[in-house]
């Protein structure tokens, strides 16, 4: 694979650290030709390392709150100008809850703190693409992604209210890629992945457990951060382009699958 989004113009929102899926989406899309700009919120900016990815791939750092749309307004104008032209694609891989991070369960959240997770998690996307969409800064037939996760459709207790902001993301995607296809041909979609070691993931409760048995349960076993880079390059390119308004698996067959006998294997290490 070479030169698949050769002279393709976008913004990746949410690389943290060499763990982030964001971060592995900016440096293969860079190694397969395009020209990106890098955002994530200020305060993320004096803990991560992004500034280090954004020496390395050349491309400018430009610090912006998602959920703020006059931030919003100015990273994708400055974008624009930094870049050459309107944008080829987009990706939003952004989530946050307070009540995981100070361990509130799912029967005694934090109703304000709430909010906040689905502001941050799922309402930035909706704003994102509505600046995207009010400043017509989208080249016809691009693409815009969002990273999801299957518990938009299933219970995973752990997961907390960011289940919920899945789902919003989800139907979001639904809902602004009518608008966005009707408008410019622009393709909306969210990825569900497999759980995924970065920083914002580990931070779930029992994560180690669950990604074990996801990997036991997906007959592929979990999809990493490098093979969802590569599936959001594809999704990306002029290869995909009439696919929109999709959830799409990338989970190494998990979603699909009712029982896997290797679980069993998983079981009984653990009862012994």
């Amino acid at each position: 694979m070479k030169d698949l989004l050769k002279g393709k113009r976008g913004v990746i929102f949410g690389a943290l650290d060499e763990r982030s899926i964001a971060w592995k989406v900016a440096e293969f899309c860079v190694e397969q030709g395009a020209h990106i700009t890098l955002t994530n919120a200020p305060v993320a900016l004096r803990f991560g390392q992004v500034t280090e990815l954004a020496a390395k791939l050349d491309a400018e750092l430009i610090p912006a709150d998602a959920t703020s749309l006059e931030d919003l307004e100015n990273l994708f104008t400055k974008s624009m100008e930094i870049l050459g032209g309107p944008l080829d694609f987009v990706l939003h891989s952004i989530g946050m809850s307070v009540n995981i991070r100070k361990k509130r369960e799912y029967t005694d959240l934090n109703y304000e703190w709430m909010k906040k997770t689905y502001d941050v998690s799922a309402m930035s996307f909706h704003k994102m693409m509505q600046v995207l969409y009010k400043l017509d800064a989208m080249n016809e037939w691009g693409s815009i992604l969002a990273l999801s996760y299957i518990a938009a459709q299933r219970v995973f207790p752990d997961y907390n209210e960011m289940a919920e902001s899945k789902a919003l993301l989800e139907s979001y995607a639904r809902s602004f890629g009518y608008h966005f296809g009707e408008k410019k041909k622009v393709r909306v979609n969210t990825i569900s992945q497999s759980p995924t070691v970065t920083t914002a993931g580990s931070g779930v409760k029992g994560f180690g457990r669950f990604f074990e048995y996801a990997d036991k349960m997906s007959p592929l076993g979990n999809a990493t951060a490098e093979d969802c880079a590569r599936y959001c390059a594809v999704m990306f390119s002029d290869l995909t382009r009439m696919v929109t308004m999709q959830n799409l698996y990338h989970d190494g067959g998990f979603s699909m699958m009712g029982l896997n006998p290797a679980v069993f294997d998983l079981i009984c290490d653990e009862d012994e």
